[in-house]
């Protein structure tokens, strides 16, 4: 009881880790002071947030000393990248530190500034392997629900952190790089010997039920109260006193998925059922028979092979039927009628590494499929500041946080009803990816036309969608090539995230910012050169190019939506592949 307790504080730390780490969801917010301080055009700042999806997505060093260390070193590790790579760029910013000019060929000095964000936002991935590695393991049976929550705290730190900029009442923007530099790590050196591995605890207890549906309880409460707070800011002039006490309310409601082990201890019923194994034991292999020689080689080729139909039958039929047709490949080899082909690699749904992985069509589909989707949607979250300035709106913050809610609930919305896909209808949980694929289609065309409130609508559609990529996408690999090497199949997945963002919003949405702010320079300078003259120095006319409107973002918001679309019918292409499978894991629960 002591160990299930103690596995329950664990996960329950790890919400606490995950609710400060996903500092990339600010980039939005802080991309304007950097803007403006450093003088970049909107290229240039889309380098930066290009060389931040790198630093989020590339975590193969993360998965492998995750392997070596202990998971407080690998946690050390990642606390001190984030504070030493954002909290250069905050020297930078504040004049502190030399100004790095950016991306010169000749020096590496004039890279340092895309090199300092990659290094602050690349102690994101030691923070997630570490949670995500640990809590699917230890709740392989309910991998939906754990991932969208682990995954949805990540999501929901853009709006705690920026309720806790808030509440220090700073006029100076750069001191919220300050505070992503300095607030992560010192959450997670707090807590970095507090939180350990528990192994052995692979069950399904009685109470699961409950004490899941209490977290999704908590997790609606707090979303609900933070877009309640940020609301409330944003159109009421409230006393700072009054902000404290929000952000104290939001501090108790964080401490409140600590109370489920902590009643466990207290409430839970000696008398209950013993705690059932998630996965049987393996049988006893007999004495002289070589693995290859097992009947599991022949089963797993008439799982393959067998006719169709038998899919269709009842769970119990189609084991009777499977067996029958073993039985007859058995008598078959004995006699030299049929040669038995050997097994080649796992199937899916066993334990794949990355290499084997890497032939399948199903895992480039998945790949291809988040590159087109999550990519689009971490455009329009990147670009979200200078979206929000095109179109005139004072506070950009609110949109940065508002995105930052919606892509919380995404995840743990998509984490919960991807899971009732599966388990209920025992259909294939990617089909819940490609409807969010379609929501963000919508929500981009939001953004193209700039309609009064449109601003507002696209970052519910499009951080819902973006977040229910994460969620899915996650339980979705573990299920199909297994969780013995999840870490490194999971670290390969994220690189669809920078190299989304490398060409969507690096070449594509820069360029056309660009060109609109270029067009409305030119069609204005007659008029600045005429005014400089007589009021000089008043214009600014050495100040970065800025564009104003709808038009700003109007085409690429278009090809945001037809990339969504692509990836939504690489998506069904995938559910259509891995009907036979779902229908092996689940068929036989529904039964």
């Amino acid at each position: 009881m002591k160990n299930l307790l103690g596995l329950s504080i664990i996960d329950g730390w790890f919400l606490w880790i995950q609710s400060c780490v996903g500092i990339g969801y600010l980039f939005g917010s802080i991309s304007p002071v950097i803007k403006s301080s450093l003088n970049y055009n909107q290229r240039q700042l889309a380098s930066l947030g290009v060389a931040k999806d790198l630093g989020d997505s590339v975590g193969f060093l993360a998965g492998s000393l995750s392997e070596i260390l202990p998971l407080w070193g690998a946690l050390l590790v990642g606390a001190v990248q984030n504070l030493v790579g954002y909290g250069w760029v905050w020297l930078v910013v504040t004049g502190r530190a030399p100004v790095l000019p950016l991306w010169a060929i000749s020096s590496l000095r004039r890279r340092m500034m895309c090199i300092l964000i990659f290094i602050g936002n690349n102690g994101e991935t030691y923070f997630n392997t570490a949670a995500l590695v640990s809590c699917v393991q230890n709740f392989p049976k309910s991998r939906g629900p754990v991932v969208g929550i682990l995954k949805g705290f990540a999501g929901l730190s853009g709006a705690i952190l920026t309720q806790i900029y808030a509440t220090i009442h700073s006029p100076d923007h750069a001191s919220l790089i300050f505070m992503v530099a300095v607030g992560p790590a010192m959450v997670v050196i707090a807590l970095m010997f507090i939180i350990r591995p528990v192994g052995g605890h692979r069950q399904v207890r009685p109470s699961d039920g409950t004490s899941s549906t209490f977290v999704y309880g908590v997790c609606l409460l707090l979303a609900a109260y933070l877009m309640g707070v940020m609301l409330l800011e944003d159109l009421v002039d409230l006393s700072h006193i009054v902000v404290i006490i929000f952000t104290v309310v939001l501090f108790v409601l964080l401490l409140i998925p600590i109370a489920i082990p902590v009643s466990m201890s207290f409430f839970l019923d000696p008398r209950d059922p013993v705690e059932e194994p998630l996965l049987p034991e393996t049988p006893k292999q007999e004495p002289g028979k070589s693995v290859q020689e097992t009947p599991e080689v022949i089963f797993s080729e008439v799982e393959d092979e067998k006719p169709k139909e038998v899919d269709l039958l009842p769970a119990s039929e189609r084991q009777k039927r499977i067996a029958q047709l073993q039985a007859k490949l058995f008598q078959a080899a004995a006699d030299g009628a049929v040669r038995v082909k050997r097994r080649r690699g796992p199937h899916r749904g066993e334990d794949f590494t990355l290499m084997q992985a890497l032939i399948k069509a199903d895992f480039w589909l998945i790949f291809f499929s988040l590159l087109l989707g999550s990519g689009s949607g971490l455009t329009m979250i990147d670009n979200l500041g200078q979206m929000s300035q095109s179109l005139r709106y004072d506070n950009t913050h609110i949109f940065v946080s508002m995105i930052s809610i919606w892509n919380f609930l995404g995840r743990v919305g998509g984490g919960y009803f991807s899971e009732i896909i599966v388990r209920d209808y025992a259909y294939p949980r990617p089909v819940a990816m490609a409807i969010a694929q379609l929501v963000m289609a919508v929500g981009h065309v939001f953004f193209a036309f700039g309609w009064p409130g449109a601003l507002h609508i696209g970052t519910l559609l499009i951080g819902l969608g973006y977040g229910a990529h994460w969620a899915i996408v996650s339980a979705a690999a573990s299920e199909l090539f297994g969780l013995k090497k999840f870490g490194a199949l999971y670290n390969f997945l994220t690189l669809a995230n920078p190299a989304g963002s490398l060409v969507f919003s690096g070449l594509i949405a820069s360029s056309i910012y660009d060109r609109e702010a270029e067009k409305q320079a030119h069609g204005n300078n007659y008029l600045v050169q005429n005014s400089e003259s007589i009021f000089p120095g008043m214009f600014g006319l050495n100040e970065p190019l800025k564009c104003e409107g709808s038009i700003c973002y109007f085409l690429t918001s278009l090809i945001m939506s037809a990339f969504c679309v692509v990836a939504f019918v690489l998506s069904m292409i995938l559910v259509h592949r891995t009907k036979i499978v779902y229908t092996h894991l689940y068929g036989k629960q529904r039964s």
